[in-house]
């Protein structure tokens, strides 16, 4: 069998409780485009309907979604979901799943500044180095006001890895 190229990402779904507030948050404070605005999708024999009985089952009812972008392309879709639950603990990294994305900033300081003063929350101290003294590749952990976990890198992913990183 031949060696599968590489598939690029196109886009990430996250849960949020309030999607208002995060469609602000995300472009506002990550800078993110709005590409459609919140909707509501209903349980009905719909294209969108039937998809999304397709993937959650019957009785969903309905959710709200919008749709974002990142600066390299990324779509990000929102989600509301009817009886939306927030976890106790939404760092449950030993479970199967995502458990954070990442976002790139050079100013990693600046920027969970900012997601701070928006609600969010730091998951560390400070940034942290990976070559300290000799490369200036920082990352951080945060929360975003919502409890989704995601990391700031201060450069991209390829040049922090390329020499081993640890």
């Amino acid at each position: 069998m031949p060696t599968p190229y590489p598939r690029t990402f196109s886009h990430i779904g996250i849960s949020v409780p309030d999607l208002d507030k995060a469609v602000q948050f995300y472009t506002q404070v990550l800078g993110w485009y709005l590409i459609m605005t919140p909707t509501e999708i209903i349980e009905d024999n719909s294209a969108i309907g039937a998809m999304c009985t397709d993937v959650f089952g019957q009785g969903w009812e309905r959710f709200r979604i919008a749709h974002l972008s990142t600066g390299d392309r990324v779509g990000v879709e929102l989600f509301e979901f009817k009886d939306q639950q927030n976890p106790d603990n939404n760092f449950e990294y030993w479970k199967t799943g995502v458990f954070h994305f990442c976002v790139q900033d050079p100013n990693v300081e600046a920027l969970a500044e900012r997601i701070v003063e928006a609600g969010g929350k730091k998951r560390m101290e400070k940034p942290r180095y990976y070559y300290p003294g000799e490369k200036p590749y920082r990352m951080i952990y945060m929360e975003d006001p919502f409890g989704n976990i995601l990391e700031i890198y201060s450069h991209s992913y390829e040049l922090i890895y390329s020499a081993g990183a640890y």
